[in-house]
């Protein structure tokens, strides 16, 4: 377990760059939502995070759907959703609510429920559903915990790299979303199920740190710095919880969690072991990806998969039925 790291000091000089004194000066407050809500309420908001990447998004894609070019949404409503059905979604810490966008445009979805604490976020999402007339679309700025889950309501409950936010496992699947979900109605997720807070062990940043040494320095300055990727040593319990205390706080739990309250219709590792740490800060350089660059991503990858032949998937995709 590792308190501070030098992580942590890179890290806040980063984000005074990335995004200006205000966003540091938000995490001196003893509220805990306050906390967490700037970690996320900004529509603007421009990050070199692993997801940005295309090439990690297609990565995704083949382990889920077997296709690079299909995404989970269309996946999930031709597998599971009757075609001349009619289904209603809630999707809990929606965020900026794209995957969300994505199911509404589905002819089956009679409504589309976002929630997030995140306002902006959502208000933009808004005005997206408004210029495409998704009239099937609602928006709720809440907080789950203030949340009144109406009994036998949704076919189908969504986390996309939110549940990991959440705590009261138990409390929040076991009995509130099963209570919401129609009988034989889905959770579907696309999750972070690795290590509480991020406290990765040894041999995994040892491996981090290999693959990174690999890359070629231009490559590895850091997203609006000067400063350069060299060595990563893990995120320190204090500054996690300073920046975000909802990041990851139970997500060792979604699993065993998931299984124990729900039947497990399928579960397809997606790694981020190695990857999601590593290209943290650096991913915006592999956005267009030219020879060199592509033979990078190829070699992180197998060095991935080869971990993960040793390590359980620290991302998960799943889906969920109530019992």
């Amino acid at each position: 377990m590792r308190i501070i790291t030098p992580d942590d000091i890179i890290e806040a000089v980063s984000k005074l760059r990335q995004r200006g004194l205000g966003f540091l000066l938000s995490k001196f407050t003893f509220n805990e939502k306050s906390r967490t809500r700037s970690a996320f309420d900004d529509a603007g908001l421009q990050a070199s995070q692993w997801w940005i990447i295309p090439r990690v998004k297609e990565r995704w894609n083949e382990r889920i759907t077997g296709d690079a070019a299909v995404g989970y949404e269309e996946y999930f409503a031709k597998k599971y959703l009757l075609a001349g059905g009619s289904f209603r979604m809630l999707s809990l810490g929606s965020g900026a609510c794209s995957h969300e966008l994505k199911f509404a445009r589905f002819p089956q979805f009679e409504e589309v429920v976002c929630m997030d604490i995140a306002a902006n976020l959502l208000r933009e999402a808004e005005q997206q559903a408004r210029e495409e007339r998704l009239d099937n679309m609602k928006f709720l700025v809440r907080d789950v915990d203030q949340y009144d889950f109406p009994p036998e309501t949704f076919d189908v409950v969504l986390f996309h790299a939110s549940l990991h936010h959440f705590r009261n496992m138990d409390t929040l699947l076991g009995e509130k979303v099963a209570r919401t979900l129609k009988k034989g109605g889905k959770i579907v997720i696309h999750e972070y199920v690795g290590p509480n807070r991020l406290q990765f062990p040894k041999e995994q940043i040892g491996e981090i740190n290999r693959a990174l040494a690999a890359i070629n320095r231009t490559y590895r300055r850091r997203f609006r710095t000067s400063f350069y990727k060299n060595r990563v040593y893990g995120p320190g319990l204090l500054r996690m919880i300073l920046a975000d205390p909802s990041e990851c706080v139970e997500s060792e739990r979604i699993l065993p969690t998931l299984r124990k309250h729900f039947t497990v219709l399928e579960e397809k590792p997606l790694g981020g072991n190695i990857l999601m740490y590593l290209l943290k800060d650096i991913a915006h350089h592999f956005v267009d990806p030219d020879t060199e660059k592509s033979r990078i991503l190829n070699e992180l990858f197998e060095t991935e998969d080869r971990f993960l032949q040793r390590a359980e998937s620290d991302l998960m995709f799943g889906v969920y039925e109530k019992r």
